[in-house]
């Protein structure tokens, strides 16, 4: 652990910057979020070893995106000294979010082992698809622990970084590169690793046989349909924590520290918010010739996705049909691609055109259509995307579904439906307000939409109120209590101060040290030159001044009145 690390954390009781002290604020947080979730655990001196907090919204996001999960441990290295884990994962939009962090003092297994754990916790139980990491033992150990059945990759930057200072040979490392990244059977990766092997001469060197023996962990060709969302790297967590590094710096302690990371959520989702806008608002201009696929996608698909699909549709184009076998429950058709006749690939369909399957997997792999997979679309003539294809989490109504199901108000589709609604109604208003009777039609509909809406929100109202009452779980609203002064009693009215004197019976226009005030104000003024006045008012004067106006406010004309006078 790094000494900064350590001395930020281990001294955290000299600072006034105690667990009670973090506990404390993050209690504060639950009472305006209530599904905030937060655990800890000290070392035998009772020193904060770990702690561990996700709030609501996090939560539900990993309820919709919670498949693949990546974090890191490379926080030791990042700008600012607050040792932190981020775990995240990639929404609709493609962009990253945060499902959970913490602050850790070590990388051991126990401490991993205990994170992975309260995050199962906060997320009710649900276990990731697919995990992330930068390959680190004390992790591997971990994700085996608490999810068993998941699927761990390791970071393709971190074995390319590894390859060369283990081998050091760039000759070596281009093709490690190029066989992990590689889209090839296993049998062919095989041959080209063995042939590797061969060609440098590395066979007995301990991390060439530990990454053969890790190979369906790395290897494209042993990871292929395994979902992992075009994960290959943990760039999105080196990339999220320069994004926290905006937010956080190295001086704070850590109840600063989780405030402005708060922050940083708060930007992270308001980018989503803007791209939940540019998803709902119109529809893209459709560029390739497949155009009731691509209008298709359109409406399903967020626009960042959409994009990535139209990469899709773009590449059809050089797909063609070769064979077709009929079976007795689906059909298998063979691709081949234009100027390459020696790859192909097998797309199956099932009868009634529902499920497709291509041998390629990277629908599987990835979750949208492949290349190969519009081809036979085209072929068959299909105009409309099946469902099948189009994954929730990639879709436009992925919250939608879960906010129908959960009750749970998504705070990104309200913004953004509002959004929306602004700017049609503005365009609304513009084609309208140039002639008499549009404007009256739309004023007339849209006032009916409103008083309409009233009566049902109050509808709902008046039947939420009525379940609550006769559910007899909820306390009724309590009865008027006696209050220190009774009903009918006169409240006596305490006698007036003078704001000068402080004394009672008087008040400051007839107190009698007015007038013995206002001589010395005048004796003042006229006796203080402005040097002697610009002289006595040194940094010291002026605090004991700044100190004067605040706890002595009946004097603060007298004060401003000397300071004028030397003007």
């Amino acid at each position: 652990m790094a000494e900064a690390d350590a001395s930020q954390m281990n001294n955290m009781k000299d600072a006034g910057i105690s667990t009670p002290h973090i506990y404390a604020m993050l209690a504060n947080q639950k009472a305006e979020d209530t599904n905030l979730y937060y655990e800890h655990i000290v070392n035998a001196k009772g020193v904060l070893r770990a702690l561990f907090w996700c709030d609501g919204r996090s939560q539900l996001d990993y309820e919709v995106f919670g498949d693949v999960l990546a974090f890191d441990a490379t926080y030791k290295k990042n700008k600012y000294l607050c040792p932190v884990v981020v775990f995240s994962g990639v929404n609709r939009h493609n962009q990253t979010v945060v499902f959970g962090s913490a602050l850790v003092t070590d990388e051991s297994k126990e401490v991993y082992v205990w994170l992975l754990h309260q995050l199962l916790a906060a997320m009710r139980g649900k276990a990731p698809v697919s995990v992330i990491t930068d390959g680190a033992p004390s992790m591997r150990f971990a994700i085996e622990m608490v999810f068993p059945n998941a699927h761990h990759r390791l970071c393709a930057w971190h074995l390319i970084r590894n390859a060369t200072s283990n081998i050091g040979n760039p000759k070596f490392t281009s093709m490690f590169k190029k066989g992990m990244l590689g889209d090839y059977e296993i049998s062919v990766f095989e041959q080209k690793w063995f042939g590797m092997v061969e060609e440098f001469g590395v066979a007995e060197k301990n991390w060439i046989i530990d990454m053969y023996e890790k190979r369906h962990m790395w290897a494209t060709a042993h990871i292929r349909g395994k979902f992992f969302v075009g994960f290959r790297t943990t760039s999105r967590c080196e990339g999220l924590h320069s994004i926290i590094a905006k937010y956080v710096k190295s001086q704070y302690n850590l109840v600063d520290f989780i405030k402005h990371f708060k922050r940083c959520l708060t930007y992270l989702r308001y980018k989503e918010v803007e791209a939940d806008y540019v998803s709902i608002s119109g529809l893209p201009v459709l560029k390739t010739t497949l155009e009731h696929l691509e209008r298709s996608a359109s409406n399903f698909y967020t626009r960042e996705i959409f994009f990535i699909f139209r990469g899709m549709l773009v590449r059809a184009a050089r797909m063609k049909v070769v064979q077709d076998v009929a079976f007795d429950s689906f059909v298998l058709y063979t691709i081949s691609k234009y100027g390459s006749l020696n790859s192909s690939w097998e797309v199956s369909v099932d009868n009634e055109r529902t499920k497709f399957n291509c041998s390629c997997l990277r629908m599987d792999s990835f979750g949208i259509p492949c290349e190969h997979i519009v081809c036979v679309l085209v072929f068959l003539n299909i105009l409309e995307l099946p469902k099948s294809l189009v994954l929730t989490r990639w879709s436009k109504n992925a919250k939608t579904s879960t906010f129908d199901s959960s009750g749970v108000t998504w705070e990104s589709i309200i913004l953004s439906q509002y959004g929306c609604l602004m700017d049609w109604c503005r365009q609304l208003s513009y084609v309208t307000s140039r002639r008499q009777e549009r404007f009256h039609l739309v004023r007339d509909t849209v006032m009916s939409l409103i008083e309409d809406f009233k009566i049902e929100d109050e509808q709902e109202k008046q039947v939420g109120a009525e379940a609550d009452d006769s559910d007899g779980i909820f306390p009724k609203n309590p009865q008027n209590c006696r209050s220190k002064c009774r009903l009918g009693e006169k409240v006596k009215r305490k006698p007036q101060q003078c704001s000068i004197c402080r004394m009672e019976g008087h008040n400051k226009k007839s107190c009698p040290l007015a007038k013995d005030i206002q001589q010395q104000t005048n004796a003042t003024s006229c006796g203080i030159n402005r040097n002697h006045v610009e002289e006595g008012l040194d940094a010291d004067a002026e605090m004991v001044i700044l100190a004067l106006m605040i706890c002595v406010p009946q004097h603060i004309n007298y004060i401003i009145f000397i300071n004028k006078s030397g003007n």
